[in-house]
């Protein structure tokens, strides 16, 4: 194990092999290409979830688009963000595939297809199963892993930051900055390129950031910054 600092002059831990950086984003740390764990294969995986059907009843959207990101940037993730997408790519692949083809091919022996509801619904959710897969895989070739805990004690706005703020008329609310892939609106989990994590990064507590509005500035006051404590 390595061990630094971090911005409040805590030592924090750092695993073997993990690569550190300083960027005006992220802070101190950033940890990456990937976490520990088995391997899955994803370049093996990817290339045997390529098209495989052509036939007219193809999606249309089969083609993987991935979410736009600023020129330049990396496709920043969380240690746990990353987690529940390797876990989502491993449930597809060891479980609802196999599921699904063994419907697909149950459905095929019963004769005709055209009209054979469970084949061309198999069928179809394979598509979705292996498009998603696809995506994934891609998501997770392009990911940083960024370790916000390197920053616990730190009262500054980088990835990762809990941030609890209050609006100008009052309102006060709380989200966490995290990457594109994490975004749950329900659960204040909002993405570092959105309008809102762009007005608070590098802000500290007690800051007023202006953050603008179709119906024009909204001021935002910075009540408190957290981050998760390291190894929890």
């Amino acid at each position: 194990m390595k061990f630094l600092r971090n911005a409040a002059g805590q030592p924090v831990c750092i695993p073997r092999g993990s690569v550190r950086f300083e960027t005006p984003l992220t802070g101190v740390f950033l940890l990456g290409p990937a976490l520990p764990g088995p391997s899955l294969g994803f370049d093996e995986m990817n290339k045997a979830f390529t098209r495989e059907d052509t036939s007219p009843e193809q999606d249309d959207d089969d083609e993987v688009r991935l979410p736009d990101l600023p020129a330049g940037s990396k496709n920043y993730i969380t240690p746990a963000g990353f987690s529940r997408l390797r876990e989502e790519i491993k449930d597809l692949i060891e479980r609802d595939r196999p599921k699904v083809v063994e419907i697909v091919s149950w459905a095929a022996s019963n004769g005709d297809r055209s009209e054979n509801g469970d084949y061309i619904y198999g069928k179809k959710r394979l598509r979705e199963i292996d498009r998603r897969i696809r995506f994934l895989t891609k998501r997770l070739d392009l990911a940083e892993v960024v370790d916000p805990s390197g920053q616990h004690g730190n009262d500054q706005i980088f990835f990762g930051a809990t941030v609890h703020y209050a609006e100008n008329q009052g309102v006060e609310r709380s989200v966490t900055i995290v990457g594109a892939d994490e975004v749950d609106l329900e659960r204040g989990r909002i993405s570092w390129i959105s309008p809102v994590a762009r007005a608070l990064l590098k802000s500290r507590e007690g800051d007023v950031v202006s953050l603008p509005t179709p119906g024009g500035l909204l001021q935002l006051e910075i009540l408190e910054v957290t981050y998760p404590e390291p190894g929890v």
